[in-house]
């Protein structure tokens, strides 16, 4: 048998099929891009509703600049990798946990708040003229690790490519999958300090207005995971 398969292509009904030979390393190929793809379109998607990540990412480039905003996006980006990995792993075990959920509000509640306060408490502070290089990049790497809210993200997107064969689960599929997850959360990440740059100047926003704009968004998130908390605890059952 040859190892070519082949595939029969009918442009036309009058017309003879047409067949054509792909070598198993081509459709690898597809199949390695096509994995990256998934990975890069699925977490462009999740990062574009606000949260922690892209607020403090547009606080960074407001007082810090686009520079610092880049290197905070790509630290962020190479832990995103292996929390992708990691988390695509243990989906199943994961789903299994039934307080996963409220372990996950109650973090976010307490991050969102502290970052709040923080938020609020430098609102009124200039912006400094320099500030260190690693300073964004240990942030980048901090926040990717404190990121709890891309495991219910995961989980559900995960189970769903794998379940309905999107991807594959072995190790080099969840690999160029990862990959391109690091790549959809740079993209996206990036678009936003962009738009925070350019809406920053269209609209001449001060530091100090922007600053306590995402700190009263960080305080409503918080607010949201409360009131979700005692809804599910007290009136839905």
């Amino acid at each position: 048998m040859s190892i070519h398969s082949h595939i029969r292509i009918f442009a036309h009904p009058h017309i003879k099929p047409i067949c054509i030979s792909a070598h198993p390393y081509h459709i690898f190929t597809v199949m390695i891009f096509l994995t990256f793809f998934i990975g890069l379109i699925a977490n462009f998607v999740g990062y574009i509703p606000p949260g922690n990540i892209n607020l403090t990412l547009v606080q960074i480039t407001v007082n810090r600049g686009l520079k610092q905003a880049v290197q905070f996006i790509i630290a962020f980006s190479c832990v995103e990798f292996f929390f992708t990995y990691f988390i695509m792993h243990a989906a199943k075990w994961l789903s299994g946990e039934v307080r996963l959920d409220v372990i996950i509000d109650w973090v976010m509640m307490v991050l969102f708040t502290v970052m709040g306060v923080i938020t609020w408490a430098h609102r009124n502070k200039p912006p400094q003229k320099t500030y260190s290089e690693r300073d964004s990049i240990k942030y980048g790497i901090l926040l990717g690790f404190l990121n709890p809210m891309q495991i219910p993200f995961w989980m559900i997107t995960g189970t769903y490519l794998i379940t309905h064969e999107w991807i594959e689960d072995g190790k080099l599929a969840l690999v160029i999958f990862s990959i391109g997850s690091a790549a959809g959360a740079f993209i996206c990440l990036f678009l936003y300090a962009k738009f925070a740059k350019y809406i920053q100047s269209k609209f001449a926003l001060s530091t100090r207005v922007i600053n306590t704009a995402i700190a009263v968004l960080f305080f409503a998130f918080a607010a949201y995971h409360v009131v979700k908390q005692v809804y599910l605890h007290f009136f839905k059952h």
